[in-house]
């Protein structure tokens, strides 16, 4: 089915947990004549508490059961990608966030905002998401749709402007009144195409017309006529303020706020009309690719269907014909048997089976446009891949993947979990490339490197298994240059092994290792001197301290000796380890820890409370900075000591602040932590002897 890209809408629906997201869903799907009939998210008693628990353990009923469905409302095409609204970021939910043009934020008409909300917003800011507010539950006591718009104005920095005032509220909510067209619209008939317009009530006329008018003031920002003919007085027609509110919310700069209840199914359909006037289509958002070929420079993409292809796998789902993966397209088509090479492997690759995804079900096609999300079957891939034309090598994420400094020993509970963990490892390694695992050589236990994969193990996959400490990648160096002067010579029965070797061990600042050969007169023959340098090298992989990696050592052979027939390869690495370790103990070992960037962001009344959590963590404030009632603090902590630190964040800023952090540097452990883990080290060492 081929469409106008100008019609195309790709959007998430964002919310705090029991907004009323799944229901709103639910509610799309079934206008939008997906679904034929409403699964409730609540009791059969009818009993309204229970709603939002109901919500929440149904999460994962009907509605989205896949990462992106695609719905058709009045000849738009709409994807809506499920946006995970979970608060410690991943990968996963950044490139979620990515292939969204345009955003519903949804509130309750009696909450308001919450401190997921302002989360979820912010996560939308972060990607420049341009978005439309919906104040859902309009129909509960104490709703207050103008009290929420107020709020995204004070704590979300928004500028908010009702598009629709309520026709009554709580029991007495029946619709609502549209300030552009000016109409009252009931949803009282037939439960799918249920919408009565009419004149708009006498008792509503004066708040209407104030309401317009906050609007069209709104709107004349970013259009002068429209400036004009109120200065004119005269009327502004819709389709000129429809453009002018879609300019501002294009520039980030305009958020217009509906209302309704989505479960009394009343306001939904306006709402999918805005969707279609405000929010943006393929065209109207900048994407911006690396050109692999030429040092990553940024290439903007055309969201046209006769440029050549670039599309991004941006989720991986396990299916019941195999792994199913979710594309979105940037450039050009997808074509069933067409063929496309994968960046990040160079492998190039026929399109199989193409299929759309339609809530639960999925369609088979023949092509994607521009700008489209489907989804391809068995293709062996990693999420984040780029897919391209053969003739381009573009990527769409950077090549840049940080090392990980978190680890975990994990260890299955009984066979059947044994064989669900090797599952899970082998899965979330193709999804995420920041996830590692190996065996520990000499635990035998196998180590993952990355955040939140316990938990996903025991959900997704029914593994069980018990967690060793996290671990954190500590790192050994010499803090001054020490001499070495090591002989090797054993002798056991025919030839026997001899080598010396001279030099100086000293501090680099940054590189990790350096050789230098120095050796005149033939002391050592040519052919030994990489034999030196494999021997200091393999001596860096464990330190004499806590057993960790050695970084940042230049080694300088400048003397030694070898025997015409006991000298051999072997000897002389074996002479340059012996080298290594009497020179590292002279030459002042430390410790170093991981040093991580941390922004903490949240209202402003917390600021001395994130100054606090930072100082009690051996942190190091680098500075703060306001933005309306947000601030946002950067700092520089170990990393040791941020293990629970997302919930004593949440504990102390009543679930309103949120952080990321990325490796900075490595620092000098303090000697009172060193002694403890070297002591902790012989311990170990001397219960596995």
């Amino acid at each position: 089915m081929a469409y106008e890209l100008s019609k195309l809408r790709n959007i998430g629906i964002s919310a705090h947990i029991d907004s009323g997201k799944t229901t709103l869903t639910e509610r799309i799907l079934f206008f939008c004549e997906k679904i034929h009939a409403i699964h409730e998210v609540r009791g059969k008693d009818g009993v309204g508490a229970t709603m939002d628990s109901m919500e929440l353990e149904k999460e994962r009923g009907i509605t989205i059961a896949s990462a992106a469905t695609s719905v058709q409302w009045k000849n738009t095409p709409i994807n809506i990608i499920d946006t995970p609204g979970h608060v410690d970021f991943t990968i996963e939910v950044e490139r979620s966030l990515r292939v969204l043009d345009g955003g519903i934020l949804v509130l309750c008409s009696v909450a308001g905002v919450q401190s997921q909300s302002i989360t979820v917003d912010r996560q939308l800011k972060r990607y420049k998401v341009p978005r439309v507010a919906f104040v859902n539950k309009c129909d509960r006591t104490g709703a207050n749709p103008y009290r929420v718009k107020d709020q995204l104005r004070d704590k979300l920095n928004l500028n908010a402007v009702m598009v629709q005032i309520p026709i009554g509220l709580e029991e007495k909510h029946e619709g609502c009144v549209d300030l552009v067209e000016m109409k009252a619209y009931y949803f009282d008939a037939d439960e799918r195409h249920g919408v009565r317009v009419e004149a708009i009530p006498a008792d509503l006329a004066d708040e209407a017309a104030e309401k317009r008018e906050e609007l069209l003031d709104a709107a004349s920002m970013f259009d002068d006529a429209i400036m004009e003919l109120m200065m004119e007085g005269e009327e502004v027609p819709s389709d000129m303020l429809k453009a002018a509110i879609r300019k501002g919310v294009l520039a980030l700069e305009l958020c217009p706020v509906f209302v309704g209840s989505a479960y009394k199914n009343k306001g939904v359909q306006p709402l999918l009309d805005g969707v279609t006037n405000y929010l943006p289509c393929p065209t109207d958002v900048t994407n911006i690719a690396l050109d692999l070929d030429n040092e990553e420079k940024e290439v903007v993409l055309k969201a046209d269907d006769s440029a050549k292809t670039v599309a991004l796998g941006f989720k991986l789902e396990d299916g019941q014909f195999g792994q199913l993966t979710y594309v979105r397209v940037y450039q050009g088509m997808l074509k069933k048997g067409g063929e496309l090479v994968n960046t990040r492997t160079q492998k190039k690759f026929k399109i199989g089976r193409l299929v759309r995804m339609h809530s639960n079900n999925m369609e088979d096609i023949a092509e994607a446009q521009s700008g489209d999300i489907v989804a391809l079957f068995g293709i062996e891939c990693a999420s984040g891949d780029t897919f391209c034309h053969p003739d381009l090598n573009y990527s769409l994420t950077s090549m840049y993947v940080p090392n990980a400094v978190i680890s975990l020993s994990i260890k299955p509970v009984d066979k059947s979990a044994s064989d669900k963990m090797a599952k899970a490892l082998n899965r979330f390694t193709k999804e995420d490339p920041t996830f590692r695992t190996f065996v520990d050589k000499e635990s035998n236990e196998t180590i993952i490197s990355g955040m939140g994969y316990v938990e996903r193990m025991k959900r997704e996959y029914g593994a069980v298994v018990e967690t060793g400490a996290p671990q954190v990648a500590y790192r050994e160096t010499i803090t001054t240059s020490a001499e070495f002067n090591y002989t090797h010579k054993k002798q056991s029965g025919g030839s026997g092994q001899y080598a010396r070797v001279a030099g100086i061990m000293e501090p680099l600042e940054e590189n990790n290792y350096e050789f230098v050969n120095m050796i005149k007169g033939g002391v050592i023959p040519t052919e030994y001197i990489p034999s030196c340098d494999k021997g200091f090298q393999s001596s860096m992989e464990k330190g004499h301290l806590i057993g960790f990696p050695v970084q940042n050592i230049k080694m300088t052979i400048n003397d030694g000796q070898y025997h015409q027939v006991d000298s051999s390869d072997m000897a002389f690495q074996i002479a340059a380890r012996g080298a290594f370790k009497e020179a590292y103990m002279k030459a002042n070992p430390c410790i170093l820890e991981p040093i991580m960037k941390v922004s903490l962001e949240g209202p402003s009344e917390f600021q001395g409370n994130l100054f606090g959590l930072v100082n009690q963590r051996r942190g190091m404030i680098l500075g703060s900075t306001e933005e309306g009632n947000n601030c946002v603090v950067e700092a520089e902590v170990p990393l040791s000591e941020m293990f629970g630190f997302s919930t004593v964040l949440r504990s102390s800023t009543q679930g309103k602040a949120e952080f990321s952090m990325e490796v900075a540097k490595y620092g000098r452990v303090p000697n009172s932590i060193a002694d403890e883990l070297m002591k902790k080290y012989a311990e170990e060492k001397k219960a596995n002897n």
